[in-house]
């Protein structure tokens, strides 16, 4: 079987934000990213087509004039700037996605329905949050990321609905060393306010991006032998949890678990017959998950992801999205990889390869270590 190999334009982050400046209205902008990081961090005139929403919604986007697309980290874009090229678009990657053309903005707080930060010159009003609607690990995940972003002492409000919130926020600011200043339920939405400190408690180390980190022994592992969809979801929802509270956290994936880790998209490399074999028995990346139980010949999986997007729970790619961004170390097993014959160049950006050693030295230094 051949492939095509299709090279895409590329262009990158500081060169993007130049062209929105100088010629923004002879181009059209593709947002890969999901409407609650659109709302947050919104780029002029761009179309917001979310990835998880490509599929049904490519059609749409107009090809009389040049498409830069953009994600939040430039992988997800790199592969629709893939399918516009095929299909004809004068199609340009934006490489680094939206992660790194932000950080060429000016360092000042953005104002938007969901966080409204206040100025230098008033550091003692808070900043709000709306986590309302968010669904675990969502809410803590985005205190974590605002209070990055803030001085020592700063203030922060937030409002959730998730009744798992009024415990979660209690303990995220008992093991980070923040400061719960007030908690209370109203109407079914939960208030917490919350002051930054990046002293912590006495067995606390240096602070990671203002987020106030355990000494060692408080890291978390995952091994990841499963390569149901159920299983995976939980998987990461618990390492986004980790990491929002300021944890190391590694997630080991072997054997079956490898398959998450695999591109969606067929990449073209040289493969024995056996290895051929493994290649078309098991699944490829994410999409193409069963569930543990309940499959019923793929229906399954639909009904769950159709569930978790009424629910407004973050889809799997979100989640593996979210983990790669906040530093989780994901690992997978060259052994298994040798075994199944799945390359390097099969596996997802982001994904280092690493063996025994790498496992033991993770598991040594944390103080859970989780068999998926």
């Amino acid at each position: 079987m051949e492939f095509e190999d299709t090279q895409i334009k590329r262009i990158s982050a500081e060169e993007f934000k130049e062209l929105l400046e100088k010629q923004r209205d002879s181009v059209t902008v593709l947002d890969l990213r999901e409407p609650d990081e659109v709302l947050i961090h919104p780029i002029d005139g761009a179309i917001n087509v979310p990835f998880s929403k490509v599929s049904s919604e490519l059609d749409s986007v107009p090809s009389d004039k040049p498409v830069y697309v953009i994600c939040r980290t430039g992988d997800f874009s790199e592969e629709i700037t893939e399918i516009l090229t095929d299909r004809g678009f004068d199609a340009i990657n934006v490489d680094g996605g939206y992660d790194r053309y932000r950080k060429l903005e000016p360092d000042t707080p953005v104002e938007s329905a969901d966080i409204s930060s206040k100025s230098e010159e008033s550091p003692k009003e808070d900043t709000f949050i709306d986590a309302k609607n968010l669904r675990c690990p969502g809410p803590i995940v985005k205190v974590a990321d605002t209070l990055r972003e803030l001085k020592d002492g700063a203030t922060v409000t937030v409002e959730a609905t998730e009744d798992a919130f009024e415990s979660d926020i209690k303990v995220w600011c008992e093991r980070t060393g923040n400061e719960l200043k007030e908690l209370k339920k109203d109407d079914g939405i939960i208030t917490a306010r919350i002051k930054k400190s990046s002293k912590g408690s006495t067995k606390a180390s240096a602070p990671k991006d203002g987020v106030v980190v355990k000494e060692e022994g408080n890291d978390k592992t995952f091994i990841v032998f499963s390569g149901d969809l159920d299983k995976t979801i939980a998987s990461f929802i618990m390492a986004n949890g980790a990491a929002a509270l300021g944890r190391n956290v590694t997630m080991f994936f072997t054997f079956w678990g490898l398959n998450i880790l695999r591109r969606p998209k067929r990449v073209r490399v040289s493969k024995n017959f056996i290895e051929k074999m493994f290649g078309i028995m098991m699944p490829r990346g994410t999409t193409k998950l069963g569930l543990s139980r309940m499959n019923m010949f793929g229906a399954g999986p639909k009904m769950i992801r159709a569930i978790m997007k009424y629910k407004g729970i973050s889809s799997l790619e979100e989640l593996i999205d979210d983990a790669i961004a906040h530093g989780v170390r994901i690992v997978a097993c060259q052994m298994s990889m040798d075994i199944m014959g799945i390359h390097k160049e099969e596996l997802i950006d982001g994904v280092e390869l690493g063996g025994v050693a790498t496992f033991i030295g993770a598991g040594e230094k944390s103080d859970i270590s989780l068999f998926i």
